[in-house]
């Protein structure tokens, strides 16, 4: 299920909207009833291999588990990965997400939250 989802511009590298995606994961329930700000581990692909993104894991003491470029295979990462691209490939099914025709950011995020809802909905029907 989507923790978070915030919209950012195409032309910018996905590494730079890691902190406010941090940042947007809502309290987590813990097994023993206590409350904890964020998830304990995010798992990352190459794509984040900065240490900007590795300080800001460690700053909000999230463990963090992100491919190193030219030293790891990408094929290690990949039962981690695909549950966020089944997630995108959710998401992707609604055809305003696929295209995007709106010029209003704010228009934009609405219907992602919306489609988030509905994702979340359709797998809680299913337990």
């Amino acid at each position: 299920m989507p923790l978070a989802a915030k919209t950012g511009p195409a032309n910018r590298h996905d590494s730079t909207m890691l902190e406010p995606m941090l940042d947007a994961v809502p309290r987590v329930c813990t097994p023993a009833g206590g409350r904890r700000k964020r998830p304990a581990k995010l798992h990352a692909d190459k794509g984040y291999d900065y240490r900007r993104c590795r300080q800001a894991c460690r700053r909000r003491h999230v463990k963090s588990r992100i491919a190193r470029k030219g030293v790891e295979r990408s094929d290690r990462l990949g039962r981690h990965r695909w549950v966020v691209e089944r997630t995108l490939a959710w998401l992707k099914r609604y055809r305003r997400l696929a295209v995007r025709h709106e010029r209003r950011s704010d228009i934009h995020q609405a219907f992602l939250t919306l489609a988030c809802c509905l994702v979340c909905h359709r797998y809680l029907k299913q337990l």
